[in-house]
């Protein structure tokens, strides 16, 4: 196995990877499959494009996105030019996605047509051009957009975008340094190997995909079988016919995957060279942990991480078998703090907040000194919001989450984001959205809607401009008016006694 300290960006990993085999076969898609060496030469036609676009050592360049190896190309080329790749879901609305390019300021755009429908439409409204791949199109952005400078502009790789509370993108910047460190660990803790072949179905817009996906595999020069979306039916396939080893997405795959294999009546399926079953980015209810591992008769992995640590921070150990849903053990390179509400260590078994830092820290909020400042602690530590206790052996248990933040079918949802689409609606006078956990371990999202004094609120006129602005897995399963919201004497709204509300008069 390639070791990774020699590489200070992430393309040299791949280079390297390259030149020693580039016959070997690395992208498996349902219509062919590439080898490193033709990879490399979608790497090398992209670096050229960008350098004649004017792209240099700092700027963004945004990609609308669904996996491809086209995306995979397009990071790779940014980090051999400098640029910051800046991957977003082209399942997003064109009113988000516009939101994210204005925040990266990016150079130019590009848009993943020759797979998605949805980038095809995004793609429509703006004057594109043909890449020099045909798979993609392209647009310049900002022909003004300023390139980051100094030391910063060296060490970050990426920007992966998430939504705060407010509802206004923050844009996580991940470091090379912290991506290849996760690469290498991910692919360690699994001990993937050049034979192996993982589904590469999860968004390489979102860490999961470009982390514990991407670069693990060419950490070890394994294979990746690349889908844009995931299919239940196409992955009972690959892992009887196409030499699936690893398999890894959220709880709510492996449930989509449990709800499919029994609308087949398959009681277990062929899965002869499976060895690796891995889920996290969600909680993880115990229910699905041993329902997977009774069909598949193998552990099933879990970890805690996040964009804003390039990854896992704590990872279960290989072939474990746990009756519990810890999140496993430190990683290399990363260190773990749980505290009080003043930032006091507790001991094993206490509960408080998740608090880090190591290699994979990203280095802030793009451009967002103020946001930075409020989750940064002192000595360089990132305060996670979330909580967590560790066993008396060291391993995490996260139990809950100091944000309101919802997971929907893994990705996060922050009630700001579709509070504000809500508010933004004449008559409507207070939004509160909250979850609900579901019975397949998903959440869904309840919407509730306070009129204005006298208002009338057209209930489907509301939807339809939600549909419009929200992405699919963002929006409400439920918009309900209410007379009057329960507050607090300070005028914050109680959402659990709203919800228990709701619950009882729905009869739920």
């Amino acid at each position: 196995m390639l070791q990774t300290p020699q590489h200070t960006r992430i393309h040299q990993l791949f280079d390297a990877r390259a030149a020693q085999a580039p016959d070997h076969p690395f992208l498996f898609m349902p219509d062919g499959m590439m080898t490193l060496g033709q990879l490399a030469l979608q790497v090398n036609a992209l670096e050229a494009e960008l350098r004649d676009a004017g792209v240099q050592l700092g700027d963004r360049v945004l990609v609308a996105a669904e996996n491809c190896p086209e995306h995979v190309a397009l990071v790779l080329a940014c980090s051999r030019v400098g640029a910051w790749a800046c991957g977003v879901n082209a399942r997003m609305t064109a009113h988000e996605l516009a939101g994210f390019a204005a925040k990266a300021e990016a150079r130019v755009l590009y848009f993943t047509v020759g797979v998605s429908q949805a980038a095809r439409q995004h793609a429509a409204q703006y004057d594109t051009r043909a890449s020099v791949l045909p798979a993609l199109q392209r647009t310049l952005a900002d022909a003004q957009a300023s390139a980051q400078t100094g030391e910063l502009a060296e060490r970050v790789a990426a920007i992966i975008f998430t939504s705060g509370t407010t509802g206004q993108p923050k844009g996580v910047m991940l470091t090379h340094a912290g991506l290849l460190q996760f690469g290498k660990v991910s692919a360690q803790s699994r001990q993937l190997q050049a034979a192996d072949r993982s589904y590469a179905y999860l968004p390489m817009t979102h860490i999961f995909g470009l982390g514990t996906v991407l670069m693990a595999s060419l950490h070890a020069g394994a294979g990746l079988l690349m889908r844009s979306q995931f299919d239940p039916a196409d992955v009972f396939d690959a892992l009887a016919h196409q030499g699936l080893t690893q398999l890894q997405g959220p709880p709510a795959m492996f449930t989509r995957l449990l709800t499919w294999l029994d609308s087949q009546g398959v009681a277990r399926p062929a899965a002869p060279d499976l060895r690796y079953v891995y889920t996290g980015a969600a909680p993880l209810d115990l229910s699905v942990k041993k329902a997977i591992e009774a069909r598949f008769g193998l552990p099933l992995h879990h970890g805690y991480g996040l964009s804003e640590y390039a990854g896992a921070l704590t990872l279960c150990r290989l072939g474990e078998w746990r009756d519990d849903t810890s999140a496993g053990y430190l990683v290399d390179g990363a260190e773990l703090r749980i505290v009080d509400a003043q930032g006091r260590d507790l001991p094993a078994g206490e509960t408080g907040e998740i608090w880090m830092r190591g290699v994979g820290l990203m280095p802030g909020y793009f451009r967002d000194p103020e946001i930075t400042v409020q989750v940064m602690q002192p000595g360089g530590w990132y305060a996670s919001g979330d909580l967590g206790r560790q066993n008396a052996d060291g391993a995490l248990q996260v139990v809950g989450r100091l944000k309101e933040m919802i997971i929907r079918s893994g990705f996060n949802v922050y009630p700001g984001e579709v509070e504000a689409v809500f508010l933004a609606w004449p008559g409507v006078q207070r939004v509160a959205v909250a979850g609900r956990k579901t019975a397949d371990g998903n959440e869904d999202i309840l919407a509730f809607i306070e009129p204005q004094p006298g208002a009338h609120i057209d209930l489907q006129a509301l939807k339809a401009h939600a549909h419009e602005h929200l992405s699919p897995y963002k929006r409400p399963s439920v918009v309900a008016l209410v007379h009057e919201m329960p507050m607090t004497l300070s005028g914050k709204v109680l959402k659990r006694e709203l919800v228990a509300q709701w619950l009882a008069e729905e009869g739920a």
